[in-house]
């Protein structure tokens, strides 16, 4: 399902000044550093929150002793007449800048462009997010991976209750909203402990069963091939105890974050234990060709009391990679393998 509702691009998210002092290189001195020293050009349009969080020195530093030039993309100049790249990297939102890079997808055939503007339309939305995972059958004897049940309520909070108990969904649920752009709100979290309780949300949302997991989730990052897992608190379990005395809608920020990280932590074993690769790897690979997306990751839980019992809750485009350990060396390795594979094609 695509979205119906576009969000415009505020040029102010771009941080001009960054844009400025990064290196503005004309067509021609890029075109002699690609023959000369076989640089790998990456343009790149992100948001400056991005640029901070993912471009850090130790990045460029590294991109450079391998040959790659990361390029900022101006805003305000047409993109053909920029680079010329080898791969475009971008995350920014906005029915103009999708109809400007499926433009030159179309035109620049020879670049690499990280990835498909209406594939990753489709992780903006949660009632289509997890359609892919739901439309697996992904059950074997290294585990079994689903989603959670939800229900998406677009308007009228106070139909909500009836529309829960039609469903037959069970409290309590996490509330979510429906539009997932990366932005503060998108991530912001209610749980819901009664019926009535329910009125009080906001749509448009998307409401899912509140499955125990111990208060662990599993960050799955995928970068091309490669896959890293890191464990982040959440929310704690809820038991029945609880869910009888307790009332309202609990509202919480962004669960998952550096700050939240429980790698370290004394966790219990069965909590802690990590999905099995080769779960994962299949999981992954089914999904990059899904999604057609190479470049997100998966927030996992396991069903508390279980060992092999996975469910994907949220898929995010582009995440905070520069929280993942090591990404340096995955990042860059995975860009030259890119224009790696471009080369072997052409010499087909």
């Amino acid at each position: 399902m695509r979205l119906k509702e576009e969000y415009s691009h505020n040029v102010d998210d771009y941080d001009d000044q960054v844009s400025e002092t990064m290196s503005q290189l004309s067509v021609g001195a890029l075109q002699q550093q690609q023959q000369q020293k076989n640089v790998v050009v990456v343009g790149y349009a992100l948001t400056s929150k991005k640029i901070k969080s993912f471009l850090q020195p130790k990045l460029e530093g590294l991109a450079r002793n391998k040959g790659i030039l990361f390029v900022a993309i101006d805003q305000n100049r047409p993109l053909s007449d920029q680079g010329p790249f080898d791969i475009v990297l971008h995350k920014l939102t906005g029915k103009e800048w999708r109809q400007i890079l499926e433009e030159y997808r179309r035109t620049h055939p020879e670049v690499t462009v990280l990835d498909p503007p209406d594939a990753i339309q489709h992780l903006h939305n949660r009632q289509s997010m997890l359609q892919c995972v739901a439309d697996m059958n992904l059950s074997d004897s290294y585990g079994k991976v689903g989603v959670p049940r939800q229900l998406v309520i677009k308007r009228d909070a106070s139909s909500i209750p009836d529309a829960v108990a039609r469903a037959g969904l069970t409290l309590p649920l996490v509330a979510k909203p429906l539009v997932a752009d990366g932005s503060a709100k998108s991530h912001e979290l209610s749980l819901a402990y009664d019926q009535y309780s329910l009125q009080k949300l906001e749509p448009p949302l998307v409401l899912q069963e509140f499955v125990n997991h111990g208060g662990v989730l599993f960050k799955v990052y995928i970068v091309g091939e490669a896959i890293k897992v890191v464990r982040r608190f959440s929310l704690p379990d809820v038991t029945k105890r609880e869910l009888s005395k307790n009332a309202g809608v609990f509202r919480f920020p962004r669960v998952s974050c550096a700050a939240a990280s429980a790698d370290d932590a004394d966790l219990d074993p069965s909590v802690a234990e990590l999905p099995p690769r080769p779960l994962l790897e299949r999981l992954a690979k089914e999904l990059r060709r899904g999604l057609g997306l190479r470049l997100f990751n998966l927030d996992i839980i396991r069903e508390h009391g279980t060992r092999d019992h996975f469910y994907v809750i949220d898929i995010n485009y582009f995440p905070g990679y520069g929280k993942m350990p090591g990404y340096e060396h995955i990042f860059t390795d995975f860009l030259l393998s890119l224009v790696q594979s471009r080369y072997k094609k052409r010499s087909c």
